[in-house]
């Protein structure tokens, strides 16, 4: 009998057993164990099981595979955990930046008709481009045709302005990074004018988890435990990866982020474990 398990959004599929494997190999799993997993999970399914149970699931089969995942919550249900401003606009800018883009944050850029704030200015091998962040709490809402109609309008009234000389940029395209999927609409639209997009799982290979895990950039909240004062207090810090904490010292984080003794050494030592563990 097939099994059918039940998305967020309330609609109903096949068990994929070959998804599975797939997710406790990007975990780390050895195809050896990751299978092991996958059938030992797929022994305790029922008919209508949600999908947020089955992650659950591998979690709790992988963290005897994979200690350091004690100290890890779920990457997707991390970056929803980031607030929209200042926390994922700043990742974001950080992330374009770990993969050689220079980054202008947060600019003013005057149009032909009227000036636009936008999140992010990035350059790379002589093309520069327009950075458009938008964030969900609820990682499952898509992003929408409203957002990537915004991000058309801004990228054409800023080339236009620059034609007649309200400003000196010279700016090739305009992107779009969430960190959930595009509405139906909103794909069709950002291919149709040329938008590039990056998503949770888009595009292939360089999707925004690719992006990621391929480098370890992971952000301050996939630390399990974070209390959320602590983790304001970090971003106040401009600190949002895991990799800024492998970076300081314990005294300078105490400083910078006027967190207690307790907490720097605490959250460093994760940090360091997460980081090496996935050399």
């Amino acid at each position: 009998m097939t099994i059918f398990v039940t998305k967020a959004n309330g609609t109903r599929q096949p068990f994929d057993k070959a998804k599975l494997v797939r997710t406790c190999r990007r975990m780390g799993a050895t195809e050896e164990i990751a299978h092991h997993i996958a059938k030992s999970i797929e022994a305790r399914l029922f008919d209508g099981i949600e999908t947020k149970k089955i992650l659950s699931m591998i979690f709790v089969s992988m963290r005897k595979h994979k200690p350091v995942l004690k100290h890890m919550i779920d990457l997707r249900k991390s970056l929803s955990l980031l607030r929209s401003k200042p926390d994922f606009e700043l990742f974001i800018q950080l992330l374009l930046k770990e993969y050689g883009y220079d980054v202008v944050p947060n600019l003013i850029i005057r149009g032909k008709c009227v000036e636009h704030e936008v999140d992010a200015l990035a350059s790379k091998e002589g093309k520069t481009m327009i950075v458009e962040v938008k964030h969900h709490f609820d990682y499952h809402t898509p992003t929408g045709l409203d957002e990537a109609r915004i991000a058309r309008a801004v990228f054409e009234d800023a080339t236009e302005g620059h034609e007649i000389g309200s400003n000196d940029l010279e700016i090739d395209e305009v992107m779009i990074v969430s960190n959930t999927k595009l509405s139906g609409h909103a794909e069709r639209y950002v291919k149709c004018r040329n938008i590039k997009h990056v998503g949770w799982n888009h595009p292939p290979k360089s999707a925004l988890q690719n992006l990621i895990e391929d480098k370890k950039l992971y952000p301050i909240t996939i630390l399990r435990g974070l209390r959320s004062p602590v983790k304001d207090k970090l971003v106040s810090a401009g600190i949002v990866m895991i990799k800024q904490l492998t970076e300081i010292d314990p005294n300078e984080l105490r400083r910078r982020a006027r967190i207690s003794k307790n907490d720097s050494e605490s959250i460093i030592n994760k940090a360091k474990i997460i980081f090496s563990d996935n050399d």
